[in-house]
Order: structure tokens, then sequence, then C-alpha cells
């Protein structure tokens, strides 16, 4: 599966990345909301990671930017905090992302659920 990891701490970049390939998986990664669009028409990912702290324009309003975008609309979209105060589950299900992960994340379970979410999402369950 082609991931799209969208995250500006380069610990959690390396962890994320990490465990992904070490499922089978292609990781692209890239650090702020502007160099997402230029990733996604390069790579085509199948599912995005996205941290919802990003510098400059928040994880939200990408995630809205995204699925106005005919070109990303259909990717599903997996929101990533560590800040739940902030962001919580629903703010981030009612702009659009598919799923809602608290970090730490899991990493026995994250090349697993993420499968299972893009999987969903493209026999339109998601």
């Amino acid at each position: 599966m082609n991931v799209l990891v969208v995250e500006d701490n380069p610990s959690h970049v390396k962890l994320m990345s990490a465990v992904l390939r070490d499922a089978g998986n292609s990781v692209n990664c890239v650090e702020t909301a502007e160099e997402t669009f230029a990733a996604i028409r390069r790579n085509q990912p199948q599912i995005i990671l996205l941290d919802l702290a990003l510098p400059g324009m928040d994880g939200l309003a990408l995630v809205r930017r995204l699925k106005a975008d005919p070109d990303s609309r259909l990717i599903p979209i997996v929101a990533v905090t560590a800040f739940p105060d902030l962001w919580g589950r629903r703010s981030a299900l009612d702009a659009g992302c598919n799923e809602y992960m608290l970090k730490p994340l899991d990493t026995r379970s994250l090349a697993r659920r993420l499968a299972a979410i893009a999987g969903g999402a493209s026999n339109g369950m998601n």
C-alpha cells in the first residue's frame, strides 16, 4: 500500500515510516500542508496519515481542502494527534477524516489498521 505521512516531528516521521515500511508499505513523508498536494500528485497515495498539529495550516483545514479537491477527495485520511483537547475525534470526522488516532500510536497495529481503513474506503465502507 502507498502511504503518505504528513508529520512535522522528525522522530514521529522516523517511527511511522519504519513501522509502515517494515509491514511492506511504500511510504512518502512531507512536513507541511503545502507539500501535501504535490506529494499526492507525485505518488497517488492509497491513504494519508495526517498529524493535525502542522506548522502553518492546521490539519483540519488541510483535510477540508483535500476533500474539496477532485484529485484527493477519495483518499482516506487518518487524523493523528497528541492534543485531543484541541482536535477532538468529532471535529476530525466532521472535517472529512475516515479515522482518528491518538499519539503515541500503537505501532503493533498501525499498518493493519491503515490497511483495513484503506480497504474499507475502496469498497465504499468509509
